[in-house]
């Protein structure tokens, strides 16, 4: 098994990220697979997308004692149906990770800094964000933007969200980990803020956020 991180919150949520070193043959040996996940991977024509989601039933199956079943709401986020246990499950290349607690809504999302985070800009930072982004380190501030808003999305469990315009993340300057100050605009004019954390790793960019 590749159980690469597990991580203990204080609030009482539990982080769990697996590094998918297996071949999609492996993967499939390592514990049974719901049909219905059988059925969706028979119509996933990449590998990688396939062995993301064996990987991520692997972990399903390595954090909870007892089978669960995975169910996608309308809007595309998971839940447990057979339990009351809350989560957020993110994939990119290399990792998958799941966050969950026993009630609180979550949020969670993962990227490799490989990636280009350029387009982020345009598409998803308000003038202000755009404004306040370094020259070194750039594409480091914008992957944690990105996974920010990714994170917080998710965690609203909404259809249609602006993400320049309905979700602003405080000034910050990016290090290995660190906390981060957002507001989410309802377009009833209603606002909420939230605190989410974030850790650097492996060349990866993770972004949790809880309540």
């Amino acid at each position: 098994m590749a159980l690469f991180l597990t991580k203990e919150l204080d609030n009482g949520a539990s982080i769990y990220v697996w590094d998918i070193t297996e071949t999609e043959e492996e993967l499939l040996a390592m514990g049974s697979i719901p049909s219905e996940e059988l059925e969706e991977l028979s119509l996933l024509r990449s590998e990688a997308r396939r062995k993301e989601k064996l990987a991520e039933r692997a972990l399903l199956n390595t954090i909870f004692e007892d089978k669960v079943y995975l169910g996608h709401h309308d809007n595309g986020k998971p839940y447990l149906q057979n339990s009351a246990q809350e989560l957020s499950i993110s994939h990119s290349g290399r990792f998958v990770a799941i966050i969950t607690h026993p009630s609180e809504d979550l949020g969670i999302d993962i990227e490799c800094l490989d990636r280009d985070f350029s387009a982020v800009e345009a598409k998803a930072l308000s003038e202000d964000e755009i404004d306040d982004l370094p020259d070194n380190k750039r594409n480091l501030q914008l992957a944690i933007y990105w996974c920010a808003k990714e994170a917080l999305f998710k965690r609203m469990s909404l259809m249609e969200v602006d993400f320049a315009e309905q979700i602003e993340v405080e000034k910050f300057r990016a290090h290995d980990e660190g906390w981060l100050e957002a507001t989410f605009y309802h377009k009833d004019g209603t606002e909420d803020e939230f605190e989410l954390e974030y850790m650097v790793f492996e060349n990866y960019v993770m972004v949790w956020i809880v309540g």
